[in-house]
């Protein structure tokens, strides 16, 4: 008698049940991303409605990033102790509130402090969200499923100010944050059914890190706070004061995380293992050098090319077309091939999709095919970079994992978004043209590009 025997890409393929939970989960993780930018173009507005200075009213983008940074780490230890289903229901339950709140909000200071809990469900929702996703996908197929859920999760922040600029112009700015309650309401309706309960995975005799509590989040945001007051406004002792309290912090973290016999917020431990140190360090490195850079192209059209905040933000649409052609298969390609060749592919793609940016007399159309260019790297660095990083932990670490990349990739950002405004700045204010202050800053995102190479030289060239 003939047996039939399956291949592996048959046994492992992504089955329905599993597209839908990474459908509903990326839901949330779209709303998270989007919130982060579409606020930006709003903030002219929410001042004159209240008749508030623009510094003060920055604190609605400002403290929803600062608390994002702050409840992150947590996300690990919650998951462990009451389960990643009841955590990431609460979570987008307590963002769909905080949105509505904010859309009702009656003053500079109400929105604010409505922005500072909204902070909190959004830290929560991604990475608890990834760490589900990861559990039921398994090592072989999490290329392929993060290359699907990257799509969506990328064109947020890339489509953010246009629709913010939407909105504003047509329903008002509350209705940045009032788009999300429906949403977030369709997520949380549909998780109740999708989501698979994980009662039987919980710890609930774990017990709470306090001292890791005390080090970590507040090391974390003062860090965070310093490099961003670094990019806005310069350097100054309070900035050098604020980030020395941060490095202090976390040091004084890592040798708690190091000794303590308790669970901590963040397993430092897991850098000890060769595949998850270059992931880290990598994921460190790209979001210094190539995701904090989407912040000067804006500004590049807007200053360079006199375009207003809608046309620039369509002007990016290429990019996030690219990324949306190349997620998915450089996901399956991860799988198969191993993350390597995709993610150098991938970073090498990006640089050249920058070189336009430091030359003049650049036509739109160079630029654009740019973009493109640009975003097909950035599409194939995501999915092997993430399945790097969980290829290398065993299942039950998946958790910690994903605390640990959350932080990292939010601290390369805020560092290379503050090196990159001090550089901007100060090109601009001895440079003879917007157009050279321009080219000199981002001569600087290609040599920071150009680090990313030498770990990912090192990722397993073979798939796991």
């Amino acid at each position: 008698m003939k047996v039939h025997t399956a291949r592996p890409e048959q046994e492992e393929r992504l089955d329905p049940a599993l597209v839908r939970l990474g459908a509903v989960l990326v839901l949330a993780a779209v709303l998270a991303q989007l919130d982060a930018t579409i606020v930006t173009v709003g903030i002219g507005s929410i001042a004159d409605v209240f008749r508030a200075t623009v510094t003060t009213v920055q604190w609605v983008s400002t403290g929803y990033l600062l608390t994002v940074a702050f409840t992150a780490p947590l996300s690990g230890w919650l998951l462990r102790r009451f389960g990643g289903k009841r955590v990431w229901l609460a979570s987008v339950a307590l963002f769909v509130l905080a949105s509505a709140l904010c859309g009702l909000a009656w003053s500079a200071e109400s929105l604010i402090v409505f922005r500072l809990l909204q902070g909190v469900g959004g830290g929560l929702m991604q990475p608890v969200g990834q760490a589900l996703a990861v559990r039921h996908a398994g090592p072989k197929r999490i290329g392929r499923l993060v290359g699907l859920i990257t799509v969506p999760v990328s064109l947020a922040p890339i489509l953010g100010p246009v629709v913010g600029g939407l909105l504003v112009g047509t329903v008002g700015w509350r209705w940045l944050f009032l788009v999300n309650v429906p949403l977030g309401v369709l997520a949380l309706v549909l998780a109740a059914r999708v989501v698979p309960a994980d009662a039987a995975e919980r710890d609930t005799k774990l017990r709470p890190d306090g001292l890791g509590l005390m080090l970590l989040p507040p090391g974390l945001v003062a860090l965070v706070y310093g490099l961003a007051q670094v990019g806005q406004a310069g350097f100054d002792m309070t900035q050098a004061w604020l980030m020395i309290a941060g490095f202090v912090f976390l040091a004084g973290y890592v040798v708690h995380a190091l000794r303590t016999e308790r669970t901590p917020l963040l397993d430092v431990k897991l850098f000890a293992g060769k595949g998850f140190a270059l992931a880290g360090i990598n994921t460190f490195l790209l979001g210094a050098a190539l995701y904090s850079s989407m912040l000067l192209l804006p500004l590049y059209f807007m200053q360079v090319r006199g375009l207003s905040p809608l046309a620039a933000g369509l002007m990016l649409a290429p990019q996030a077309l690219g990324t949306a052609l190349v997620a998915a298969p450089s996901g399956k390609l991860t799988d198969r091939h191993g993350p390597r060749a995709i993610v150098l592919a991938g970073i090498l793609l990006t640089i050249a999709g920058t070189v336009p940016f430091v030359l003049s007399g650049v036509g739109d159309v160079v630029l654009i095919v740019a973009l493109l260019v640009r975003g097909i790297g950035l599409g194939a660095i995501v999915p092997p970079n993430v399945a790097a990083t969980y290829t290398s932990v065993d299942r039950s670490q998946a958790p910690a994992a994903t605390s640990a990349r959350t932080v990292l990739n939010r601290i390369g950002g805020s560092v290379g978004t503050a090196v990159l405004a001090v550089i901007l700045q100060n090109a601009l204010t001895g440079a003879e043209s917007a157009q050279s202050a321009y080219s000199h800053t981002f001569w600087w995102v290609l040599a920071f590009s150009v680090l990313t190479l030498v770990p990912a030289a090192l990722y397993p060239r073979k798939a796991p």
